[in-house]
């Protein structure tokens, strides 16, 4: 019998050929934003690998955006070239290809994680970062300033642009971060936005720049296509934070704008936090807001092995399984995967005698 992790799942006009994601991982090897022969390897190699969808990083509509000087970046008609000849390969190759777009906020402008923590100075290509608070994320951050409304205003249109570069770059798939304590995040959480304007304070204010986006990027994405949206479940933090509850609130509002699919992580707000983290410990957020939201959910997390995630699947926790650094280690996991369980799935011509 076939494993629900290989059957075909439909959003709006795009079948995914199974329910394996690759889910948007930096690799902090862009040049001024544009992707490079490192991005076609990775992301190619996971699409001969038999993955269904394939999401490029966090991918920044502005310069301020990047996480650091050496993220991706959509900000500009010239990046669209850069990634179309990835969309087409990954296309060639029979995957989805899709892309996470983003801005860092306060933890922009920060070092790749091989060359230490921390700001990265002007002098290294460093800039000012924003927020919605002039609260720096913890003390080897930079301090970001405070965004004026006219800033607000301006987040919204980038993402509004990146949304049509991406459909000229050929995505198929199209996510906005809202976790994992950047930009919109920010704004969510009160532990990061103090605002006393119509942004901060209720949860209805805190929402409002996150829903504006989805509403601008939901204008400027074809309505046949995905639209997906990353967000922190919760902030685990004891008292005080972004939680499930509010969660599902935001999920609902998302779903009235058009999102199609949630990816469900969680984190990111706080730089500690008490995080019971083990195998799966993500899904449960998945499944209550698939559940109680009416709308699909991408589980991710410490998911590892192929029955893991098809029991995911089968108890309906989740419609598809986001994997990330399972595909750093295994490229070729859902090869694997079907020869594990005695499945026939098609495989790139040249790999045919393995």
């Amino acid at each position: 019998m076939l494993k629900k992790l290989f059957t075909p799942f439909k959003i709006q006009s795009v079948q995914f050929k199974n329910r394996i994601w690759v889910s948007p991982m930096c690799q902090y090897s862009s040049e001024d934003g544009h992707p490079t022969d490192w991005h076609l390897v990775h992301l190619g190699s996971r699409a001969i690998g038999g993955a269904g969808l394939i999401i490029v990083e966090a991918t920044a509509v502005s310069p301020e955006g990047r996480i650091s000087p050496e993220d991706s970046g959509i900000w500009s008609d010239d990046h669209v070239a850069s990634f179309a000849r990835i969309t087409d390969f990954i296309k060639k190759h029979g995957s989805v290809p899709g892309i996470q777009i983003a801005h860092a906020g306060r933890k922009a402008s920060t070092t790749a994680p091989w060359k230490g923590k921390g700001a990265v100075s002007p002098a290294e290509g460093g800039w000012q970062t924003f927020a919605p608070s002039a609260i720096a994320f913890d003390p080897s951050y930079p301090t970001p300033k405070a965004m004026s409304v006219d800033d607000i205003s301006k987040v919204a249109k980038d993402f509004e642009a990146a949304a049509k570069r991406c459909v000229q770059a050929g995505f198929e798939v199209l996510e906005i971060h809202m976790a994992h304590g950047y930009l919109m995040h920010e704004f969510l959480s009160p532990l990061s936005n103090q605002r006393k304007d119509n942004y901060g304070g209720s949860l209805e204010n805190r929402m409002r720049l996150p829903l504006g986006v989805a509403q601008a990027v939901r204008k400027a994405w074809p309505r046949h296509l995905p639209l997906f949206a990353r967000i922190s479940a919760t902030d685990w933090a004891e008292s005080g934070g972004w939680d499930l509850p509010e969660s599902i609130v935001l999920c609902k509002e998302l779903k009235k704008l058009g999102v199609d699919l949630i990816d469900c992580s969680t984190g990111g707000t706080l730089a500690v936090a008490d995080i019971p983290v083990g195998p799966g410990y993500q899904v449960r957020f998945a499944d209550v807001i698939r559940k109680e939201v009416g709308i699909a959910t991408g589980a991710v997390g410490m998911i590892t092995e192929p029955d893991q995630a098809e029991a995911i699947l089968v108890a309906n926790q989740a419609d598809a399984i986001l994997m990330a650094r399972e595909f750093l280690r295994n490229p070729y996991w859902p090869l694997d995967a079907a020869k594990k369980w005695g499945i026939s799935i098609e495989k790139a011509k040249q790999y045919g005698r393995s």
